[in-house]
């Protein structure tokens, strides 16, 4: 049998469909995604797997495991450790809004958005390229995979883990 281009995307297109019709909330979508594996180790290890379990609304900004490789060496070993359970709170608390954003409620241009973790913001940008944030180390990531819908909220995939700091500028 011989496959194309066509037939791939839509063979993955009915996989995706029929994944996301039996998940329920963004933690089912995050488990059964392998791509979201550290992520969810994350998440349990801070406890936060039953809260976003809840009823939402949730907007998570999901790093990809290639995002956390690409972290120094050791960052997330060394995060995963009980003793600094508040830091990796904090940093997923930051890849979390309290409400459902979708890609197409997102304002074209620049403009803060208050994440979970409430002294921090995020400057999500929006334009022709598709949907950049950048986080409190100035650096930028991109949605990759943009609204992942679940009973509780909206997941977008996104290239690189954000980290808390100085105020991100929003040009």
């Amino acid at each position: 049998m011989k496959f194309t281009l066509k037939t791939t995307a839509a063979a993955a297109l009915v996989a995706l469909t029929a994944t996301a019709s039996q998940a329920e909330t963004v933690v089912d979508i995050a488990v059964a995604d392998e791509r979201f594996s550290t992520l969810v180790a994350a998440v349990q290890a801070a406890g936060l797997a039953e809260a976003l379990a809840g009823s939402g609304p949730f907007t998570v900004y999901a790093p990809v495991n290639d995002a956390f490789a690409a972290l120094p060496e050791g960052t997330v070993e060394t995060l995963l450790m009980p003793e600094n359970k508040d830091q990796l709170t904090n940093i997923l608390l930051y890849h979390v809004d309290d409400r459902n954003l979708p890609a197409s409620d997102i304002p074209m241009g620049s403009n803060y958005f208050k994440p979970m973790l409430e002294s921090e913001r995020l400057c999500i940008t929006k334009g022709a390229d598709g949907v950049m944030i950048s986080d409190g180390s100035g650096d930028m990531a991109n949605v990759i995979i943009a609204d992942i819908k679940a009973d509780n909220g909206v997941i977008h995939v996104i290239d690189k883990v954000l980290l808390p700091g100085d105020r991100p500028s929003c040009h």
